[in-house]
Parts: C-alpha cells; sequence; structure tokens
C-alpha cells in the first residue's frame, strides 16, 4: 500500500489527507493486515502467531514491549546477517535515537519501503505546510542542520541518526535549494565549522530568509548562543570577504566562498550595531527582517525554551510541524500557526498500526496493560500511551510517549505531546513528570524575571545522598541586556524554590510537609554556556547534534559532574509548602 504525493498538487494532497484520516478505521486494519501477512514468517512473529495473520490472534498473543525486550533481536542485526529476525524487507540501514530522552540510545531498523513511506509523510505534510503558512515558497529558510558520523555494524549496515540518513538521502537534495546553507556545509562533520558556515551564509542571504530554524528549539538556540561568541568574526568576514582561516575543511570552505564572495562593507555596516546592540531582543526579527516564522519543535521537553525563543525572535510564530521519533513518523500538526500550548499533532493512519494504552497523567497504566484501544476508539481529554507496530520489526511496540487527545480531524485523532513516560524524579513516593516540572520551572522562573535575568536551560537530579533525599534543579541564567550575571538575591531564589514545590503535585507536597520523607528543594545556578558543555558531553558519546535534548532528569555521573564544577549558587526552599489536597 504505498502512496505517492506531489507537495505542489494542493488538490490531490488535500484529498489524501481527507480519504486517510476518514477512512482511519479502514486504513489501519488495511495496514496491520499487510503488516502481518508480510511478515508471518519471521523469527518474531512465528514465535507467537505461527503463521496465524488474524488480529484478534495478534493482539491476544503478541505481547507490547519494550526496547529491553527486543533487545537481543537488534543486536543480533547489527551482528549478523539480519534475514528475517524481525521484517522480511530487506534492512538497508539502522537509525540510532539520541539517547537523551530515555537515558539509553537504540538502533531501529529501517528498508526501503519505510523510507518511501517517510517520503509520502514529509510530501503531504510540505502541502499541509503550503497552505498554512506564507512564504514557504517565495524566500529560503535559514535552518541549521547538522550529520554525525556513521558506524558500520559487523552485519555491514550502516547505523547513523534519522536526521543524518535524511540529509544525505536524494530527497533532501532535490530540496536543499531552499535553505541558505549550502549541502557541503550541512554534510560538514566539524560542528564548529559547520555552525559557522551556514551562520555567515544566513547573513550573506538576509533578505531572501523568509523562515528561520532548525530541528528542536534547543538547537537554534544553540545558533543564537553562537552568534554570541562568534559575531564580531562574522562581521569582519563579511566585511573584509575573506572567510576565517579555522575554517579548513575544503568543500565547506569553497561553498561558503562562492556565497561570500567580494567585500561587503554595506552589510557588515548594517548588522554590527544589530550585535551591539544592549539587548538582544528580537535580534532574530532586526537580522533577518523578512522572516515570517520560527520552525522548531516546542513541545514536550522543548516548550521551556518558549520564552527564550519569544524574546530572541521577538514574538514571531513558533512552528512545530511534525510529531516524529526514531521508530516511527507519526502525525503533524495541521494548524500550524497556532499557539505552542495549543499544538496538537494529527496522528496520520497510514504510517503505522497504533494502539493506545490508558494511563493516568504520570502514564501509569489504567486497568491491565494489554488492554489497549485502537486509534478510532480513543476518548478526548483522555490520557495514553503510544503503542506501534510498523514494518520494519516492531511490534506492539512501546515508544514511551504519553499523549493526551485534544479532539478529531474527520476519523483521525489529534494528540497532544506530554511528556516521556520514564522522564520523572521520584524521591520516596513521589513521581514528578517532565510536564509537572516544566509547568513548575515555568511558574517560578517568572521571579528571576524581575531581576532581569531569563533560565535558559534547565535539568534536574533527585538527590539521595541527603537525608532525607530532595530534589535538585540545574539552571543556566543569563541577563537580557547581555551583561555579567548579578549577585542573585537570595530571597529571590529561595521564593524560586518555594515556588517550584508549590506547584508540585499533592505526593510531594505531602512528603515534604506531613511525612517529611522529602528535603527541601535546591536550586544549584551554573555558570552560562554549562549546556553547551553538557550537550557537548553527549554529543561526544554518540548522541546527533540534531536530535540532541536536554535531558530533563540526569543519570550520568559524568553529566552531573559538568553541572557541578559550573555552580555559582547554591540556594534553598526555605518554606514547608501546604500538603492538603488542591480543588
Amino acid at each position: 500500500m504505498l502512496l505517492t504525493c506531489d507537495p505542489n498538487d494542493k488538490e490531490g494532497s488535500s484529498k489524501l489527507l481527507e480519504d486517510l484520516t476518514t477512512n482511519a478505521n479502514r486504513v489501519q486494519n488495511q495496514i496491520l493486515e499487510e503488516i502481518l501477512i508480510e511478515n508471518s514468517k519471521t523469527e518474531y512473529l512465528r514465535s507467537f502467531l505461527n503463521g496465524n495473520t488474524d488480529k484478534v490472534a495478534f493482539k491476544k498473543k503478541v505481547p507490547m514491549v519494550e526496547y529491553e525486550d527486543i533487545k537481543h533481536y537488534i543486536e543480533r542485526i547489527v551482528n549478523e546477517a539480519p534475514a528475517e529476525i524481525l521484517t522480511s524487507q530487506t534492512i538497508t540501514e539502522l537509525h540510532t535515537s539520541s539517547g537523551t530522552s530515555g537515558g539509553q540510545r537504540k538502533m531501529m531498523p529501517v528498508t526501503a519501503e519505510d523510507l518511501e513511506i517517510k517520503a509520502f509523510f514529509s510530501h503531504l505534510m510540505s502541502s499541509v505546510m503550503k497552505r498554512s503558512l506564507d512564504g514557504l515558497d517565495e524566500g529560503k529558510g535559514m535552518y541549521l542542520m547538522f550529520i554525525k558520523p556513521e558506524i558500520v555494524t559487523p552485519s555491514g549496515l550502516i547505523a547513523r541518526p534519522a536526521l543524518t540518513s535524511y540529509y544525505k538521502s536524494r530527497i533532501f537534495k532535490r530540496v536543499c535549494s531552499g535553505f541558505t546553507s549550502p549541502y557541503e556545509t550541512i554534510m560538514c562533520l566539524d560542528t564548529e565549522q559547520s555552525m559557522y558556515c551556514q551562520l555567515l551564509c544566513g547573513l550573506i542571504q538576509r533578505d531572501e530568509v523568509f523562515h528561520v530554524g532548525a530541528y528542536y528549539a534547543s538547537g537554534f538556540l544553540q545558533g543564537i548562543k553562537f552568534l554570541e561568541n562568534y559575531w564580531p568574526e562574522l562581521v569582519s568576514n563579511i566585511r573584509t570577504g575573506n572567510l576565517s582561516d579555522w575554517i579548513t575543511d575544503t568543500s565547506c570552505r569553497n561553498a561558503v566562498m562562492s556565497i561570500l564572495g567580494r567585500p561587503n562593507s554595506e552589510l557588515a555596516d548594517l548588522v554590527e550595531p544589530m550585535f551591539k546592540g544592549k539587548s538582544w531582543e528580537g535580534i532574530v526579527k532586526r537580522l533577518w527582517p523578512r522572516t515570517k516564522f520560527v520552525d522548531s519543535i516546542s513541545t514536550g521537553s522543548m516548550a521551556q525554551y518558549i520564552s527564550i525563543l519569544d524574546f530572541y525572535s521577538g514574538g514571531l510564530p513558533l512552528v512545530s510541524k511534525a510529531y516524529a521519533s526514531s521508530e516511527c513518523y507519526f502525525g503533524f500538526n495541521l494548524n500550524p500557526l497556532c499557539k505552542p500550548s495549543d499544538i496538537s499533532y494529527t496522528l496520520l493512519p497510514y504510517m503505522a498500526y497504533f494502539e493506545f494504552i490508558p494511563v493516568d497523567k504520570n502514564g501509569e497504566a489504567e486497568g491491565l496493560v494489554g488492554e489497549a484501544v485502537d486509534l478510532v476508539d480513543v476518548k478526548p481529554g483522555k490520557h495514553y500511551e503510544l503503542v506501534v507496530t510498523t514494518f520494519t520489526g516492531l511490534y506492539r511496540y512501546r515508544v514511551g510517549d504519553i499523549l493526551m487527545v485534544t479532539g478529531f480531524y474527520n476519523n483521525a485523532p489529534q494528540f497532544r505531546f506530554l511528556h516521556r513516560k520514564n522522564v520523572i524524579l521520584s524521591i520516596d513516593m513521589d513521581k514528578t513528570n517532565e510536564e509537572d516540572l516544566f509547568n513548575a520551572v515555568t511558574k517560578a522562573k517568572i521571579l528571576v524575571e524581575s531581576l532581569g535575568c531569563l533560565v535558559t536551560d534547565y535539568t534536574s537530579f533527585p538527590n539521595t545522598t541527603s537525608i532525607p533525599g530532595h530534589y535538585v534543579l540545574f539552571w543556566e541564567l543569563k541577563t537580557m541586556e547581555n551583561e555579567d550575571l548579578p549577585d542573585l538575591e537570595a530571597t529571590i531564589m529561595e521564593q524560586c524554590c518555594n515556588t517550584v514545590e508549590d506547584s508540585l503535585d499533592y505526593v510531594y507536597r505531602r512528603g515534604r510537609s506531613k511525612e517529611k520523607s522529602i528535603g527541601p528543594l535546591e536550586i544549584r545556578v551554573v555558570k552560562y554556556g554549562t549546556f553547551d558543555a553538557l550537550m557537548d558531553l553527549f554529543v561526544s558519546q554518540g548522541s546527533s547534534v540534531n536530535q540532541y535534548k536536554t535531558p530533563r532528569c540526569i543519570k550520568s555521573d559524568e553529566a552531573l559532574e559538568i553541572l557541578n564544577a559550573r555552580v555559582v549558587g547554591n540556594f534553598f526552599s526555605k518554606k514547608v509548602p501546604t500538603w492538603e489536597l488542591q480543588t
């Protein structure tokens, strides 16, 4: 059931979307039937179904699994000929996850047909975006893109991040002319050289830029931080027409020089005062005046960057187009110009066979785990854990994402991504999920904004070395006026600790107040740039720059060492939160 889509055919694309979402149940059943028939002889499915391709038998006999449950099958694919272990299709490569969401890197099988399905998704999404976003075809995107080194497994398969695979594909090569970054700069494995050259090309072509961004909001903010450090050198390159000597990648250098061309003192004189301004508020609008939106995922763990993105972009719309992972592409945002808090993704029934485990807001199953419901049977307002079955050998695979149903588009449900199931803080009976931590930090950081500071990033860990154990939050701060961080008022920072605790749930507050099983919450302020060093650590361990997300709960001793070495202030909650149930 391979579908094709011409992203320039608005009428045809609209009809496809309507057909797939209106006939969601039929499409889902057809997808599952095709998966079971095609893969019935694989080692994995045969062990449960013995050749049976019936849906009822599938849901009764095939267990729901997590990565650890199928890891030994993946390792066999990595180390030996992967003949029909998980899928009957020929595995062409493996996609590696970043490892920062759930704490471990994963490898997912990929086939030629899977890449065609993802290409269809991208083309259909592109058509949807063109209907909603003026200027998508008129100018270029200043979009920051990076690749990671590939490895070849003992079985001869290439393993690489999904975005690296995409950027090296023929599909991307056909569309890369729509970006200010030359293809050679994206293919540069030296991230620093790549970032410098992409930003330089973006500045030179500033009048052609209609949208800016990066895959994740954090990635785009990395670009802003880079500008803060390198803008004098970038301006000098523009003024003289000479590229810095430390850009040594030959292909990258040649591509940039063809754009840099001659000395351009007029452009240098124009942008230099923008960088020298007292505040960088609205710097994106000033540098790229024709920009209509920021294109970056800002949902889930990325939502904490919304306020600082607003600060730098001058209030440009923040567009989160798609919901996808290394395991599967899921759906896209049919209302891309909505507020970030209103973003819902419409799951495309064609991408995989979807099931949903009813859960509470923390991701705990309600009832028996085996009682998963189909795509069309979810209920608005309810929370679910996402489960997928794909052509590439994932069967009833628990992605670990907790979603809330916000409504339906025709018969296809729309979901708000809430958080990853396994990213939580816990000391005793408390379980603080990513969404609750984000909401608490959002309320507290308003207090430091009154001091002229911004919380640029944060993470946490449960400190169980103290008695009782307590939550530790690491906050990276910067001033709005680009000045040195002032001495922080202890009373304000203690209020921040209090506000976080007051915002956490009843179980936490009871543990703090009545049962005294949790100690006072601590905020450790770290030097500006600390979270860059944290990212460098994870990237050095194999994470992709494109896919990197700041882990909201630190599990690595090396990461904790980096954070603790850069602490410039410690503050504790001085007030015990009330623990009565709030109504």
